[in-house]
């Protein structure tokens, strides 16, 4: 099935936001607080900030950290998106729930549901123990991966076997400049995505990391704006700030064209 959705000529597509209640152990109850939102919240900022499309995972389905119920948030995600007019869906794949492989084979037949989501950290798992159940499955649904990445369980190059292994997968490493798993390192995703033999591996703006001065404009030039998605995080990060940071980069007009719409429009074929 097509999961084609008609736009307008001018339009942004979000390519890695949540909504949900945020809750991390030992955080203050305002933190989470501000770092929840419903999904009407989610789209509203988004309409606000003039992104289209927004495209969300649950975040009941990856918090608490190793005791989510990834099921059960699947399948509420899927009528909560399908009443939010400007929403899209992420599936969530975790192996340590093994429930979620079939649920999700399900799941993207559906047009609102357009990509697997995937989150070693979250779901507490080595990817290299994982990576080759999980794409494996993954490079036969025709459907880009979103994964977390540049944590200790995640690290962009771990990524790598598994892109190369799979070349009809598309993998998105998220969070661009994230290497907390590496002495805060902000180069891994684009280090990885260089070595790629495929050209199937991305990586999104949905870091605090991606506003360093200097790094978007970076990363263009060494792996092109063509590898890059545009993507918030929301609502652990406003909306609004993650979209300036591209509106206002030192790049050109195609290439942001290409970051905040038309890369994400191709590999999710929304048309």
């Amino acid at each position: 099935m097509s999961n084609q959705i008609e736009h307008n000529s001018t339009y942004t597509i979000d390519a890695h936001a949540h909504y949900g209640r945020y809750f991390r152990e030992g955080a203050d109850a305002l933190s989470n607080s501000l770092m929840s939102a419903t999904a009407s919240v989610v789209d509203q900022r988004a309409h606000a900030a003039g992104i289209q499309w927004t495209i969300v995972s649950p975040l009941s389905g990856l918090l608490p950290r190793g005791k989510a119920n990834a099921v059960e948030a699947n399948r509420v995600a899927m009528s909560e998106v399908e009443e939010t007019d400007g929403l899209l869906l992420y599936a969530i794949v975790n192996p340590l729930q093994p429930k979620t492989f079939d649920q999700a084979k399900e799941m993207v037949k559906e047009a609102r549901c357009v990509g697997i989501k995937v989150h070693p950290e979250e779901h507490q798992y080595p990817i290299c123990d994982h990576g080759d159940t999980i794409f494996r499955f993954t490079s036969k649904l025709n459907v880009p991966t979103l994964v977390h990445s540049g944590c200790p369980n995640s690290l962009p190059e771990d990524f790598l076997p598994f892109a190369d292994k799979y070349p009809e997968g598309s993998i998105i490493l998220a969070h661009l400049g994230n290497g907390a798993g590496m002495k805060n390192r902000p180069d891994l995703q684009v280090r990885a995505i260089a070595k790629a033999r495929h050209g199937n591996l991305y990586t999104d703006t949905s870091s605090s990391r991606s506003i360093m001065p200097g790094l978007l404009e970076w990363a263009v030039g060494e792996i092109g704006a063509d590898r890059i998605l545009f993507g918030t995080d929301t609502p652990l990060y406003s909306t609004g700030m993650q979209k300036a940071r591209v509106d206002e980069a030192a790049i050109s007009d195609q290439d942001k064209k290409l970051i905040l719409r038309e890369n994400a429009r191709k590999l999710f074929n929304i048309n």
